[in-house]
């Protein structure tokens, strides 16, 4: 299902979901990726992350060991999804990038920041993020959870949600329905490429949507 999904693009998952009646599965716009070529998909991996003021080295180091210590705990194939309720440092820099590229792991969502982008695109490491800053959030921020539900915007994301990226945004496909969503999504982008090629032969746009059902 990886390939599949990742072989689609987010903006026919997103008509499928609304279809659904599933209106709120597309992350905010401002969560983009460092490169408009960039793509990622994959099964959630949730971490949740609240403000701290980790003021002394033992706080620090505190801090930075439960971080690295849910780096390594991301399994292979999936997306780390970061909802860290904060605004101004870097939750994601270019040695966690290593790791979780040397390990499998398919790409990184923030609701939040990073740092280091040019080693990060160096890399080739798909990551989705609000902002750039060179600030670090271990003195500022702190793990909180992982493994639970998440609110990004107006989307609830569960592990095991499937996350897919791409140069239009990040859409959620809620895993009890991944599936049929896919195949629903398959037949549309289908469907799409000959619509593509009747208008390009001179079909009105009225004409395409009565004929093919869709636009």
């Amino acid at each position: 299902m990886k390939q599949r999904f990742a072989a689609i693009y987010t903006a026919a998952l997103a008509d499928i979901l609304d279809t659904r009646g599933l209106h709120d599965q597309t992350l905010p716009p401002t969560i983009r990726g460092l490169d408009r070529a960039m793509r990622l998909a994959g099964p959630a991996y949730t971490v949740k992350g609240r403000p701290s003021s980790n003021s002394d080295e033992a706080a620090y180091d505190e801090a930075i060991r439960r971080v690295l210590r849910m780096l390594g705990e991301v399994p292979a194939g999936h997306v780390a999804v970061y909802a860290c309720d904060q605004d101004d440092s870097a939750h994601l820099g270019e040695l966690s990038v290593s790791s979780l590229a040397g390990r499998g792991v398919a790409g990184c969502v923030l609701d939040g920041g990073c740092r280091d982008v040019r080693f990060i695109l160096d890399e080739g490491f798909p990551v989705f993020c609000r902002f750039v800053t060179p600030e670090d959030s271990t003195w500022r921020w702190e793990l909180e959870a992982t493994q639970v539900p998440i609110v990004i915007g107006d989307v609830r994301i569960k592990p095991g949600d499937w996350v897919v990226g791409d140069e239009d945004g990040v859409v959620v496909v809620p895993s009890s329905l991944a599936e049929d969503v896919l195949v629903e999504a398959e037949g549309k982008a289908a469907t799409e490429s000959e619509i593509r090629a009747a208008v390009r032969d001179g079909m009105a746009p009225l004409e395409a949507y009565e004929r093919f059902g869709t636009f």
